[in-house]
């Protein structure tokens, strides 16, 4: 299922991601895996990548903050770990 994922995923936004996460003043230890820059092909993939790739793809949870729009950097807030995406009257 990871390795299917690969191909819809940013990866290069992903890397960044943890990144950011790892340096951020989160209040837990997660253990944060780190995986590598970048990916060769599907079939290439071995076990300890493909296990590293699941933790951060469906391990790691959102409760609060923020999604932000690359495009607009309009901020989508997380509460409870549901995105509030409604967009306001003015932003239609």
């Amino acid at each position: 299922m990871v390795k299917k994922l690969c191909s819809k995923i940013d990866y290069e936004v992903l890397v960044g991601a943890l990144t950011h996460l790892r340096n951020s003043n989160v209040d837990i230890d997660f253990g944060w895996p780190t995986i590598p820059g970048s990916l060769g092909e599907e079939q290439n993939m071995d076990e300890e990548v493909i296990e590293m790739l699941h933790k951060v793809l469906f391990d790691i949870h959102v409760l609060d903050g923020d999604l932000v729009c690359p495009d607009t950097g309009r901020k989508f807030p997380i509460r409870d770990g549901i995105p509030n995406m409604v967009l306001h009257e003015d932003e239609i």
